[in-house]
């Protein structure tokens, strides 16, 4: 028996088969053609269930988890995530659910990217055995998702912990989503790359300018480079130590393509934690990576398709590998 999992980012779709332990058997991936059609990103994510379909191991598929980018609605089955343009209330469960390799019985279950990260780190990642834990995606954009209680905690409609889109800065750009200043436009790879850019810092000869140039940069002892990474982990800090104060948190887990820049990105981050996390409640809350690197979202959406019966439902409990 195996769980199917689709992971759909901003710049990668992946796909994976998972096992009950919740190991990697299969991984497939593709670029997101995240600015062309509607049609051409579900081309893309056809050719990725192709892709899983023509292993061996798809024939012991027993559940198929969807972890989107947002936000998403759950009980629709549709996405709209802010970085893909062309998506909105897409309806992406149904289109996944008519692949004819998809077998008869086995039901799509959408989640957010995020909360699928948050669910897959408190099953076997950095975050098991926490009762109440923030769990972030920083990547193209920045999410999250809330383990309450010792359980997953969603909300209504499968967005609850999108803190990418919690305002840091009243007066700060528009964000795509029609805020303003929202953590997105501070801390996502887009934005740290763009804001290095925009203080005049270069990539090197040939290569693209990316928030892993950057970190490279930073790493090398560039002052921009290091800014813009500066920037980023004081947007973060602000809005964890504001999640923080509202729900009280035991441990905050920061995973996605960005967290791979270990201290040039938690080393601010932590920093500027201890001046916004001031009350006794949220002072000297850690701050850890991910322990599931850039699989957590692949797992967690696998582990959702196991838990549909409950798990992404309003006031439901974990169940099946959700439990801890």
């Amino acid at each position: 028996m195996v769980y199917g999992a689709l992971d759909i980012g901003g710049t990668k779709i992946a796909g994976a088969l998972i096992d009950a332990e919740g190991r990697v058997v299969v991984r497939v991936q593709r670029p997101t053609p995240a600015r062309e059609s509607a049609q051409a990103m579900m081309a893309v994510v056809t050719a990725v269930v192709n892709e899983l379909a023509a292993c061996p191991e798809w024939g012991a598929l027993s559940c198929l988890g969807i972890g989107s980018a947002g936000p998403v609605d759950t009980f629709a089955g549709t996405v709209s995530p802010v970085n893909i343009p062309a998506w909105r209330s897409f309806p992406l469960v149904e289109q996944v659910r008519s692949h004819p390799a998809v077998p008869d019985g086995v039901e799509p279950v959408l989640v957010g990217d995020a909360v699928a990260m948050a669910a897959a780190e408190h099953w076997i990642g950095a975050a098991k055995g926490a009762a109440n834990a923030l769990c972030m995606v920083v990547s193209t954009g920045v999410g999250g998702g809330l383990i309450l209680g010792g359980s997953v905690h969603s909300g209504t409609t499968g967005n609850a912990g999108h803190i990418g889109h919690i305002t840091v800065d009243q007066n700060g750009p528009v964000c795509p989503c029609g805020a303003r200043g929202c953590v997105e436009r501070y801390a996502s790879g887009t934005a740290i790359a763009a804001h290095a850019l925009e203080s005049g810092w270069t990539p090197p000869a040939g290569l693209p300018a990316t928030a892993r140039e950057v970190e490279s940069s930073a790493r090398a002892g560039d002052a921009r480079a290091l800014a813009a990474f500066d920037r980023a982990g004081r947007a973060l800090a602000a809005a964890i130590a504001a999640t923080a104060a509202l729900v009280e948190l035991d441990l905050v887990v920061v995973g996605g393509g960005v967290s791979q820049a270990g201290d040039v990105l938690f080393g601010p981050l932590r920093h500027h934690l201890k001046s916004f996390a001031v009350l006794d409640f949220t002072r000297d809350l850690p701050v850890v990576p991910a322990g599931l690197a850039l699989d957590a979202g692949l797992i967690g959406a696998a582990a959702a398709g196991v838990a549909a019966s409950g798990l992404y439902r309003a006031g439901a409990g974990a169940t099946g590998p959700m439990t801890t």
